[in-house]
């Protein structure tokens, strides 16, 4: 075994449950649980709207006024 058995977590759990209680332990899954869905959302949308930058393209311009440096 491990430096920490099954009984040891169960007991870790039980202290973490008797502390906070089962609904503050559900309404902070929850809040987890929309966080990330929240930032896998933003992550793809910002994936789909910048696109990538092409290699190699030309900008085309004109100028209009030349000074020496």
């Amino acid at each position: 075994m491990g430096a920490f058995s099954l009984w040891h977590w169960l007991i870790v759990l039980l202290i973490v449950v008797l502390v906070f209680g089962t609904k503050k332990l559900k309404n902070m899954g929850g809040d987890v649980g929309s966080a990330v869905k929240e930032f896998k959302k933003a992550v793809k949308d910002n994936d789909e709207q910048e696109p990538a930058e092409e290699v190699g393209t030309t900008v085309e311009g004109e100028v209009t006024k030349k000074t020496n440096q």
